[in-house]
């Protein structure tokens, strides 16, 4: 393997089978592994969320073009180079609270007020944390729960 940094590239497949090509790619990794081939590549990365594209991390662009040639469900031939930084904030999970907005309607999904739907009333984004009304109870009383203990269910007005 090369002392040489690996770099990460994106490859552009169609919606929905990136699983299929990346099977196929590390197929083929093993086969010219197997021949004593080293086509420098490190790993494949498919981001939950991200829909067609394959990462391949690798030490050598020309190795990749040669994994990648003619594999069925690959959009273009071209590389496209991806910064860790980039590559880190699409893997990273998002907070449900940056999606929420003071008047959306949520469901509560753990804790003692789980299945029950409330409507959000105040955001602290800094602490991930949420105030709520409970629509079903007789009176409006304010609830601090965490963003992780909701789910969005309808935008408000």
């Amino acid at each position: 393997m090369s002392s040489e940094e690996p770099k990460i590239y994106a490859v552009r497949t169609t919606v929905g089978r990136e699983l299929d090509v990346a099977v196929i790619l590390e197929r083929r990794i093993r086969e010219l592994a197997e021949k004593g081939e080293d086509v420098g590549i490190v790993s494949l990365i498919i981001p939950p969320g991200v829909r067609g594209y394959v990462f391949i991390e690798s030490t050598k662009p020309a190795g990749i073009y040669r994994v990648i040639s003619e594999v069925k469900h690959l959009k273009s031939g071209s590389l496209i180079l991806v910064s860790r930084e980039e590559l880190e904030r699409l893997i990273k999970p998002k907070p449900v609270v940056e999606s929420i907005k003071v008047g959306d309607l949520v469901e509560i999904v753990r804790g003692p007020f789980k299945g029950m739907r409330a409507q959000v009333t105040g955001i602290d984004k800094n602490k991930n944390m949420l105030t709520v009304s409970i629509l079903e109870a007789t009176h409006a009383i304010p609830i601090t729960i965490s963003g992780e203990y909701v789910k969005p269910v309808k935008k408000g007005e």
